[in-house]
């Protein structure tokens, strides 16, 4: 039987896998100033956490430049205390973010209003994206809602115009937020406070 430093081929394999495990739950968080931080994301063993300080205010990141990134799925899920909306993406560069509360939502590619479910909604704008064709992704990004949430009540996505790439928020009611980016993979994270 083949050994690497006295561990059999089979020891190792399973070492691997528990190390790749444990490091699937753990992600680099940008905080917004270009610094980043370290977090974990989720665990089999812990509750997860909420990521940065929430408040209602609008938030704003400006993108790295060149930025070429594709939003090429949105999912969504309920923790115990918040709801996580997360937009993935693929491509080069680090995406910059505006986001804030609109009463009426509105498509920003074509200027009509959008059909979203809810009595208050969050516009979430990706910075620094390119239509996922160019990519060679698939043009209608796919939102999967992972059961019961406690504030979101729809989410579309409303397309890609002029480097920017806009989601929608559906919600019970208007509550604080937070915005960060995760990587490997790249993603941006907003946090909804539940009631």
């Amino acid at each position: 039987m083949l050994k690497i430093s006295g561990l059999s081929r089979a020891a190792f394999a399973g070492a691997c896998v528990a190390v790749a495990a444990a490091c699937g739950a753990c992600g680099a968080v940008s905080d917004g100033a270009g610094n980043t931080l370290m977090g974990s994301i989720s665990s089999p063993t812990t509750q997860a956490q909420p990521l940065g300080t929430a408040d209602p205010a609008p938030k704003t990141q400006r993108p790295s430049v060149p930025s070429r990134l594709a939003v090429v799925g949105v999912r969504v899920g309920a923790h115990e205390g918040f709801d996580r909306v997360v937009v993935d993406l693929e491509g080069d560069g680090n995406p910059g973010w505006f986001v804030d509360y609109t009463s009426t939502p509105m498509q920003e590619t074509v200027g009509q209003p959008l059909q979203v479910a809810g009595n208050s909604f969050l516009n979430i704008n990706v910075d620094g994206t390119v239509y996922p064709f160019e990519l060679g992704k698939d043009n209608n990004v796919p939102v999967t809602m992972a059961g019961d949430t406690g504030n979101v009540i729809d989410v579309i996505s409303a397309g890609t115009y002029e480097g920017r790439s806009q989601i929608v928020v559906g919600l019970r009611s208007e509550l604080p937020y937070s915005v960060q980016v995760l990587e490997n993979p790249k993603r941006v994270v907003v946090d909804i406070v539940q009631k």
